[in-house]
């Protein structure tokens, strides 16, 4: 392809000092000939002006003139077997306009359309574009190499490590379920064997009241008749010298006593009293996929005391160290003396659970009551914990107990809880105060709950707060 000649016609200069150069009649004076294209191209003008002797070439010149300089297309890499030719000037198109992105001639770049552009030989762009897609080749020849080490090296170690870790994590899961369903196991024994000594003692009291009461019956059966056969079949003059005998068998009979119940003749709920299971219970209730939640319980605005403060969300009760001048409306339901707040939550079936957020208070009381709890004056009756209608744990003075009728009873505290939580199941009368991030069961109570209850506060420190 290069060794091929291709004809332009040139028009050259007068006089090889004269400035103003012409090319086919066009001015050269203001061609910049700081484009490649010149610094090509000047070397075959100058040989022309050296060589020549006309003024006017008007015979075709070799295409090589234009540049003596400029690699072969062999040695570019160029092995198309044919050339294409420029449409308009019929010369070989081995230069590249980047301004318009095509192949052109050289004519196209000094007096053709692409005159002014930035152009550079079609070897040089082939050579560039070449050494740019090895560039590319060899980045993604890097890229596929560490693809490779990737999937060959991390993923496989990946896989072996995943499956020692699932065969782990199963041997632990196993192991932790064995220990539970061995610890309940056992735990399921030792209650069935306890409630089974219940019951055998209760029995065994029952048979022991029955006899004994059985021969009492009979006793007083034996001297009841006596005493008729005597009233009824004794003569006048008989029966007034046996009173010294009727008095004897009356007083036998008054001895016998008056049957009561006792709580020896009932079952001991205790038998079946268990932390372990009572744990797991209140775990799996909370825990559970159908765990239980009071997410609309908020403080009742009626009965919140005129020393506490409730927030607009109505969840949060905080304490006045000094009495409001402004005292709420009159309500029957407002605690009027102690610091006190009821819940919103009426509950007398199902299963419920809420939290409170104690934070920082040094003096809270939290728990349930009866909707019939007294809310007037400065008694015991309006006091939570201190009468038989409420059942609170209280926080006072660092010490925390739970209160029910006006007896404490002392609770140990691995840690100050910051929140407590309140389970109450109605199916099995039991209320249970659990601490929320460990799940620790801080006191449990079973008592059979005869009328509808409602979530309780009281708070004489800071603030507490309903979460939801």
């Amino acid at each position: 392809m290069t060794e091929e000649l291709i004809t332009c016609e040139l028009t050259c200069p007068t006089s090889p000092v004269d400035k103003k150069e012409n090319f086919n009649g066009v001015d050269i004076e203001d061609m910049d000939f700081e484009q490649p294209i010149f610094s090509v191209l000047s070397d075959g003008m100058k040989e022309q002006q050296q060589a020549g002797g006309e003024s006017s070439c008007g015979g075709d010149v070799e295409a090589n003139s234009l540049g003596t300089t400029t690699p072969t297309d062999t040695e570019s890499g160029i092995f198309s077997g044919e050339c294409e030719l420029c449409v308009e000037h019929e010369s070989e198109l081995d230069w590249f306009c980047g301004t318009e992105q095509k192949l052109i001639c050289s004519h196209c770049a000094i007096v053709g359309p692409c005159h002014g552009h930035t152009v550079t030989p079609l070897v040089t762009r082939v050579t560039a574009v070449r050494n740019q897609l090895v560039d590319v080749c060899e980045k993604i020849q890097l890229k596929a190499k560490r693809i490779e080490k990737f999937i060959d090296q991390t993923l496989t170690a990946k896989e072996q490590k995943l499956q020692a870790a699932a065969r782990r994590t199963r041997e632990q899961v196993l192991a932790q379920v064995s220990a539970a369903r061995e610890a309940l196991e056992e735990e399921e024994q030792r209650l069935l064997e306890e409630v089974q000594r219940e019951e055998e003692r209760v029995e065994q009291c029952l048979l022991t009241q029955r006899a004994h009461w059985s021969q009492a019956l009979s006793s007083l059966s034996q001297t009841r008749s006596g005493l008729v056969h005597t009233l009824t079949h004794t003569p006048d003059a008989q029966l007034a010298t046996s009173v010294q005998e009727i008095a004897e068998r009356v007083e036998e009979a008054e001895g016998v006593g008056d049957p009561c119940d006792t709580a020896q003749l009932n079952l001991n709920p205790a038998c079946s009293d268990s932390k372990l299971l009572r744990g797991l219970w209140a775990a799996a209730v909370l825990l559970g996929p159908n765990a239980y939640g009071s997410s609309n319980l908020k403080f009742d605005e009626r009965t919140v005391s005129p020393l506490l403060s409730l927030s607009d969300d109505f969840c949060t009760l905080t304490f006045f160290h000094k009495k409001s001048r402004l005292s709420p409306p009159y309500d029957p339901a407002r605690f009027d003396c102690w610091p006190n707040a009821l819940g919103s939550l009426s509950m007398s079936s199902g299963t419920h659970s809420w939290v409170v957020d104690v934070g920082q208070s040094g003096a809270f009381k939290v728990g349930v009551c009866y909707y019939s709890l007294e809310r007037k004056g400065s008694g015991n009756e309006a006091r939570l914990g201190h009468n038989s209608k409420s059942w609170v744990l209280s926080h006072y003075d660092g010490d925390y107990s739970f209160c029910h009728a006006g007896k404490k009873v002392p609770l140990q505290m691995v840690s100050r809880p910051q929140r407590i939580g309140l389970l109450l199941d109605w199916p099995t009368q039991t209320l249970l105060f659990y601490e929320p991030d460990s799940f620790a069961v801080l006191y449990t109570v079973t008592h059979p709950f005869d009328g509808p209850l409602l979530p309780a506060c009281a708070v004489t420190d800071r603030s507490i707060t309903i979460l939801h």
